[in-house]
């Protein structure tokens, strides 16, 4: 949220991206400025208005707001615009994919993936998911995640969808798995 005297430019998030909204004072009752001049960080926030081009907003698009409505209104929010260590994201992880350049990862990673999977889709690759929990290692066993499994067993998160492929190309011929993979590993990224 910025603002300028009497209007307010809240920033407004969905899963398309990020639009400007630009809320004049005279424009809407009093009592709703006050819950929109006070919104924090993340509010959740539905607005109406007319949406309008604008070489300078964010996006190059605006929203004047006729009328609005505060959902939740969130203060304390733990990712602030202020800069956050590594270790500190990542505990916060949830949160963290709501800054844009998380979303902007993410959003070339699926690219990437799918482009991946089209490409062995279309040259005649089978998808072979390895199943998540596995009787034994498949590379050595200081990386496994032991679990409690049925009847006093004992199962372990997959390290590698290997072995299972290995069988499946048997079966299938040409196959591909992105299956998720886990290792007991400290997270800290560089440093020791």
């Amino acid at each position: 949220m910025r603002s300028s005297g009497k209007i307010l430019f809240p920033q407004l998030r969905d899963g398309t991206g990020i639009v400007q909204c630009v809320v004049l004072k005279n424009a809407i009752q009093p009592e709703l400025w006050e819950a929109l001049k006070g919104a924090g960080q993340e509010s959740a926030i539905i607005v109406r208005g007319k949406v309008r081009e604008d070489a300078r907003a964010p996006g190059g698009f605006e929203v004047d707001v006729s009328e609005a409505e505060v959902i939740q209104d969130v203060h304390d929010y733990p990712i602030t615009p202020k800069e956050h260590g590594t270790e500190f994201l990542l505990d916060h992880r949830h949160l963290w994919l709501r800054s844009r350049r998380q979303n902007a990862i993410l959003k070339i990673r699926h690219t990437v993936v799918k482009a991946v999977r089209d490409f062995l889709d279309h040259d005649g690759f089978t998808l072979c998911d390895a199943p998540i929990f596995t009787p034994a290692a498949c590379e050595g066993t200081t990386t496994l995640f032991e679990c409690d499994y049925f009847e006093g067993e004992k199962a372990y998160l997959t390290q590698s969808g290997q072995l299972y492929n290995e069988a499946t190309a048997a079966a299938f011929g040409k196959v591909y798995c992105f299956g998720p993979t886990f290792r007991a590993e400290n997270r800290r990224l560089g440093g020791t």
